[in-house]
Formats: C-alpha cells, sequence, structure tokens
C-alpha cells in the first residue's frame, strides 16, 4: 500500500518542500530509500525499524520502498527518520487519516524518542508558502515552526512531539494535543543583558566616539593600538549601543542560527544582536560558509550583528579577502560542483590590530620594537582593497594610569543607544521619504546615493579633494569618508554636511596618514 506524506530539506538557509511517499508491497524483505539521499538518511533504516519495534508496532517481512521527491535534489541529515516512519506506519494501515496535508520531520532514536533537528523556522516558513495545514516537529522545536507561523499569519497548527507513539497517537485523534502557540511580542519586552557596558571601560573618549559613529551609521572599523590599550573591550561593548532588532531583522537573524545549529536551548527567537569573535587560525571556508555538508559561516552568522576579527594580521591572506565580497554585496556567495548556495552577510566588521609585530609601536624609550621592514611585511598583512572597505580606523593609545584609577563616572551604553537610534530613526525616514528600499544605514549607500546626500559646500569640496591628495585616497575611500560625515552630521541632527562633520570624518582614517608618526 502506498502512503504520502511532506517532509523538508534545507537549502542554504531555506527550506524546500520534499514528498516522502512509501510503498509497501509483497518481494523478498528489503528497505530502499531513492531520491537523491546521504549516507544519514541511508542509515536511518536501522534506526527506523528498530525504534517503530520498541514502540510496539509490528512490522512484517515486506519489500519497502521509500522515494523522496523532487529526486534531482540532493536530501541530507537525520529529520526524515519520523516522516519515513510515519510513512511506513501508515502503508501498513496503523494511521487510517489521511497524510497528505501533515509535514511531518524528526530524528528518531533507537527507543522511539526524537531528538531535535536544524532549520525549524525556515521549515515554517516554507509550510505557510505551500499552504500546509499541519507541522508536526519534535516538542524543542516546535516554539521555533511557531514564530514562524505566527509571523506569517497562517493558520497552520503547529503540534511537538516527544515519540514516535506521540506522533501516531496525535495523527489518529489531533484533539488529544493542543497546537504550540508562542507570544512573540513578549520576546522582544524582554530586556537583553550585554556583557559590557560604556561606563566599564576607562578613558578611550575618542575610542568611544568612533564607537559611537559606527553603530549610528552601521559603519566597519578597525582599531589600532598596543596590547592592554582595551581594544577587544571596546568591540564587546559595541552590540549594547546598537539598536535593538526588529521583527523582521530578528527572523533573518534566527533563521542562520536555526540551519546553522547555533540556537541556545529553549529561545526560539533572537533578538538580541548577534557578536561572532572567530579566532586568527579560522579557515576560509568556516569564516565565508560552505563546506561538504554547505552550513553558513562567522560572517553569515554575524548577519545585523558585529563581527570582531582581533590581531587582523595574524589571519591568513586568503581567510582576510574572503571578505571583500561580503562587505561590498551583504551576500555570500558558495558555489560547488554540485551546488550553489547564497547566504546573507549584512555585519559590521570591527578588527583590532597591534602596530607592530612586537606589540606596541615604540618603548619606552621612543624606539621603534621592531625594524621597519619587519613593521611593513607585518602591516601589509592587510591589503589596501580590505582597507578601503573599513570606513573608520581609529587609535586606541594606552590608558594614562590618572584615567585608569579615576572614579569618575562614564557614560553608559544605554545613553549613547538612545543619540543612535535617533540616528538611525533620521537615517530610514530619509530613505523612506525617496522611496529607497534595501537601504537601512548610511554604510549601506551606493554611489548614486551617496552623491545624492552627502552633498558638499565649496569649502567642504576643497577640504576634501586637498585631503585626498595628501593622503593617496582611493575613489572607494572618498565614498567612505563621505558617509561617515553624513553619519556625524545626522549624530548633531545637522541636515548640511558641515565643515566640522568632514574633518572628522577625514581623521578617522589613520592607517592613511603617516603611520610612523603614530
Amino acid at each position: 500500500m502506498l502512503s504520502q506524506l511532506s517532509a523538508a530539506a534545507l537549502v542554504g538557509i531555506d527550506a524546500l518542500k520534499v514528498d516522502v511517499e512509501t510503498n509497501v508491497s509483497g518481494g523478498l524483505p528489503s528497505f530502499t530509500v531513492v531520491g537523491l539521499p546521504d549516507n544519514a538518511i541511508r542509515e536511518s533504516r536501522e534506526r527506523i525499524l528498530t525504534a517503530i519495534k520498541n514502540s510496539g508496532f509490528q512490522l512484517p517481512p515486506k519489500k519497502i520502498t521509500v522515494n523522496l521527491a523532487p529526486a534531482d535534489v540532493k536530501k541530507e541529515g537525520t529529520a526524515f527518520d519520523l516522516s519515513i516512519a510515519i510513512g511506513l506506519l501508515g502503508s501498513l494501515q496503523e494511521i487510517d487519516h489521511r497524510l497528505e496535508d501533515s509535514l511531518i520531520l524528526g530524528e528518531l532514536a533507537l527507543d522511539g524518542s526524537l531528538r531535535r533537528i536544524n532549520g525549524a523556522l525556515s521549515i515554517g516558513m516554507m509550510a505557510a508558502r505551500e499552504h500546509i495545514k499541519r507541522i508536526i516537529l519534535p516538542s524543542v522545536n516546535a516554539e521555533e515552526a511557531a514564530v514562524a507561523v505566527a509571523a506569517s499569519q497562517s493558520d497552520i497548527r503547529v503540534y511537538g512531539v516527544d515519540t514516535l507513539t506521540d506522533t501516531v497517537s496525535l495523527l489518529r485523534d489531533s484533539s488529544i494535543k493542543s497546537p504550540v502557540e508562542v507570544d512573540v511580542e513578549g520576546f522582544f519586552r524582554e530586556n537583553p543583558e550585554y556583557p559590557v557596558d560604556f561606563a566599564d571601560i576607562k578613558g578611550q573618549t575618542t575610542a568611544k566616539r568612533a564607537m559611537e559613529i559606527a553603530a549610528a551609521g552601521g559603519h566597519n572599523l578597525i582599531m589600532i593600538g598596543p596590547p592592554g590599550s582595551g581594544k577587544t573591550l571596546l568591540a564587546k561593548s559595541l552590540p549594547g549601543i546598537l539598536p535593538p532588532l526588529n521583527f523582521e531583522e530578528s527572523l533573518e537573524t534566527t533563521k542562520i542560527y536555526s540551519v546553522a545549529d547555533k540556537m541556545q536551548n529553549g529561545k526560539p527567537l533572537m533578538t538580541r544582536r548577534p557578536f561572532r569573535n572567530p579566532h586568527h587560525t579560522t579557515s576560509n571556508v568556516a569564516l565565508i560558509g560552505g563546506g561538504a555538508m554547505a552550513k553558513p559561516g562567522e560572517v553569515s552568522l554575524a548577519h545585523n550583528g558585529v563581527l570582531f576579527l582581533d590581531e587582523l594580521p595574524e589571519f591568513t591572506r586568503n581567510a582576510l579577502e574572503v571578505l571583500r565580497q561580503p562587505l561590498e554585496d551583504n551576500t555570500v556567495t558558495v558555489s560547488r560542483i554540485s551546488l550553489t548556495t547564497t547566504y546573507p552577510a549584512c555585519f559590521m566588521l570591527v578588527a583590532a590590530m597591534n602596530p607592530s609585530p612586537a606589540g606596541a609601536l615604540k618603548d619606552d624609550d621612543g624606539n621603534l620594537t621592531a625594524t621597519p621592514q619587519q613593521i611593513q611585511r607585518y602591516l601589509s598583512k592587510i591589503s589596501g582593497p580590505l582597507l578601503d572597505r573599513i570606513d573608520i580606523h581609529i587609535d586606541v593609545p594606552k590608558v594614562d594610569n590618572q584615567e585608569l584609577f579615576s572614579s569618575a563616572k562614564a557614560e553608559r551604553s544605554e545613553e549613547v543607544r538612545k543619540r543612535v537610534i535617533r540616528a538611525r530613526e533620521i537615517q530610514a525616514k530619509r530613505f523612506a521619504d525617496n522611496n529607497i528600499k534595501g537601504i537601512h544605514a548610511n554604510a549601506q549607500m551606493n554611489t548614486r546615493l551617496i552623491r545624492k546626500f552627502c552633498k558638499l559646500d565649496k569649502p567642504c569640496a576643497d577640504k576634501l579633494m586637498d585631503a585626498m591628495e595628501r593622503l593617496n585616497l582611493s575613489a572607494r575611500a572618498h565614498d567612505r569618508i563621505l558617509k561617515v560625515s553624513r553619519t556625524i552630521a545626522d549624530l548633531d541632527g545637522s541636515e548640511p554636511i558641515e565643515m566640522k562633520h568632514l574633518i572628522q570624518a577625514i581623521q578617522y582614517r589613520s592607517l592613511d596618514r603617516d603611520f610612523w608618526n603614530y
């Protein structure tokens, strides 16, 4: 007898509907799965048969054929266990009700219990598009799928189950269990806690101002300073001054983390901007994504948040160069022989580096800590095109002892965040008034928008031209200065870009200036 139900396969961070067709017929006993399954699905035979027997169901010796359609899309992972098991029981008439309107997924343990799966949010969104009436998932994934249903305002019923026996009972009588519902607004009412507050950082007034500007415009930033000057602490404080995630951004970020199996237990929706801090030994595949079983990399896990690269010159040249596409396009495309996948990667890059391979540029006597050749070789690990894509370069000097022991109260992140939100609101209104979609911050402006919104008067234009000639800046660096100037003006509530805004933006190109006067 033939039975049919729905499942889902993950393609990138999206889900594709998969029809699970199970047929039980006479013939030599066998269990065959077709439809381009991977090894994990082929090995599911033993898990499924053992789980069915341990759940109290009888399996006659029959020829079992399972087809996963469409057959030209590769199916990966263990999430098909439950759908195949239910399809098999349906073919054996253990379940009398129709299964075509149900999407069923879950990994089976040998005792028939269910383990969590990846990508429940993407699966829920796909189910809403395909007008599926019922989703059955492991209980640990049910709230995540329910968030997707709430976002799509669909009438899909989402059920969480713990065992194969629970699933069969639910399919026989759906009234024994209530659909899972979530309070999406309640997730955003919780105030997220951040590990570092601006008030915890002693001194570094100039660097803090640069961080505020970067947050207000979504600009990439690099900090140059000796060890112990507070670069890492400054970077970790950045998420606390960024505007909170809105619902759309939260869904985008949660999809990535759900597919990558990075969700925190008990939290079906991410409401805090991500902060990723990969080690400098990270490979370019781990950074950009892909691999044998394609997964999002660090640049995608930092989507709508911060990617912090400490000790930037210590990263391999290949790892740094793969950052150029996502920094420019806000997406990353991973191409392999059998698959091309595009992941979102709209993040703020925050990098930190020492001015010398020995740490500080000069010792206490004012002498260089390394030879000029060694320092130049160290700095040249960061290519010019990559530096051009970083809007703000800021010096972070060693903290003075008086500031370190000062008891004066510094401004808290909450106060800075209020100014950042006001500046972002100004930008959002400017783009909305001009019917510009897909642009939310000044850092995302293209050349056409820069020319429109970053106009300079004659004195400012002459000043910028002079700086371009003296610092030998590229055209991309020119645009970066204009965008940062626009953000500084927005923080001041000024419509025109004034000379003080432009000069401050030019000063944030420290790696373009005479580095030896650091």
